[in-house]
């Protein structure tokens, strides 16, 4: 019997010549890793992203997008791209629909796109501009696309998520609010029922009130002396005695209350167009209408302008006065310091120049910066350099030397 041969077709060859290479890629990125030097592990993992991962997220976007404008999806029994998506390319609903989304804003956005394709912007980045061009409409952001571009290669995609919720905020305050009030209606708690000595709690919040709930834990989740308990055990223990002491007030509505802090400028309060959003110090975003329900009945701290800050290059001082620790928080909003973001409750105020070594006519600028990164300045000492971005000062390590003589400030 004559055997039959079937020839691929060019496309096929083609497809089958760029796998090969792509997979060759691979293990060589794979072999770079297992073998490779430690010290550059780090740049290795920054290449795969910017140059493997995010390049072909923006490849794979292009494709869906042609895929979903020809209807080709439905040869293969699919009833729509996202349906396609989940039993072609095992994805959940929510990624395809996700990438889907992409796919369709993307083709609006050039400037977004090039720079998904060069690998200057990261997914989540792009997922984060997708969705603000679905809510205010891509001709909106592509007014302001190439100053939201250049707020996310400085910031990580939960920052620049309140960079972009802001301008859709001024964009369309209505739009916001709507948007806030349906993510409110989405709200639950459960339960559950005891099980194995355990008890299963589930639930997601609204932006104000996971903010409410997050600064209420914080007075009961401080770790004590010799404290053995892991991170999400102080959380647990911090809702049980949230729940055992109550929140101090008396039947009457007297006493304290949570502390929610939220950063509006004057324009929010009075609800001028155009105006941005209530910024939670915890992170998020409040509507405008939102804000001036709570300053009804608040204190309101006034930060005008830098003059705090400015206040303080003829006054000398060793800690910081509260009004200029107001103006710093309201400044520089998180951890300073190149590569950490943490939040402000957990960052020190600190000077560039040490107190001790400073002008004493002359208080240098101040910088917030979380306890871990502040033990860096303390045990060594080097050069410092700012740096203004779209996100604010950034303080950068230009080099150190060990000093093992030098005393610890925490400690005098």
């Amino acid at each position: 019997m004559a055997a039959v041969q079937v020839q691929a077709s060019p496309a096929s060859r083609q497809i089958d010549a760029a796998v090969s290479r792509m997979r060759a890629g691979v293990q060589a990125m794979s072999a770079l890793i297992r073998e490779g030097d430690i010290e550059t592990l780090g740049v290795t993992l920054i290449q795969i992203r910017e140059s493997g991962i995010d390049p072909l997220e923006a490849v794979f976007a292009e494709g869906v997008r042609l895929l979903d404008k020809s209807g080709e999806y439905q040869a293969d029994g699919a009833l729509s791209v996202i349906d396609w998506l989940r039993s072609s390319c095992k994805l959940s609903g929510g990624a395809a629909a996700e990438r889907v989304g992409i796919a369709r804003q993307l083709e609006k956005l050039p400037q977004t796109e090039a720079a998904f394709a060069s690998g200057a912007l990261g997914y989540q980045h792009v997922v984060v501009m997708a969705r603000a061009a679905e809510h205010v409409g891509a001709t909106a952001v592509r007014k302001e696309e190439a100053s939201l571009l250049q707020a996310a290669q400085t910031m990580d995609p939960g920052r620049f998520t309140g960079v972009a919720k802001n301008f859709e905020h001024r964009v369309d305050a209505a739009g916001a609010l709507a948007e806030a009030n349906r993510a409110y209606q989405r709200r639950y708690f459960h339960i559950g029922e005891p099980q194995d000595g355990l008890v299963r709690l589930d639930g997601v919040l609204d932006t104000e009130g996971g903010a409410t709930l997050r600064t209420a834990l914080q007075a009961f989740m401080k770790p004590i002396k010799d404290d053995a308990r892991s991170y999400g055990q102080r959380c647990a223990d911090a809702v049980v005695e949230l729940a055992r002491q109550g929140s101090g007030a008396k039947r009457d509505g007297a006493g304290p209350r949570p502390q929610l802090v939220i950063r509006a400028s004057l324009d929010t309060l009075a609800g001028t167009l155009g105006a941005p959003a209530g910024e939670l110090e915890g992170g998020g975003t409040v509507p405008a209408e939102t804000v001036q329900r709570y300053a009804c009945d608040s204190a309101i701290s006034r930060v005008t302008g830098r003059g705090e800050l400015d206040h303080e290059l003829s006054h000398a001082a060793r800690t910081i006065p509260a009004p200029t620790r107001r103006a710093l928080e309201s400044r520089d909003r998180h951890c300073v310091f190149t590569g950490c973001g943490r939040p402000l409750n957990w960052c020190d105020g600190h000077h560039l120049v040490w107190w001790t070594k400073a002008d004493r006519r002359r208080c240098p600028t101040w910088r917030s910066c979380a306890d871990r990164i502040t033990g860096w300045f303390t045990k060594k000492v080097g050069r410092w350099s700012t740096e203004k971005t779209a996100s604010g000062p950034r303080l950068h390590r230009k080099r150190f030397q060990s000093a093992p003589d030098q005393p610890d400030p925490k400690k005098t």
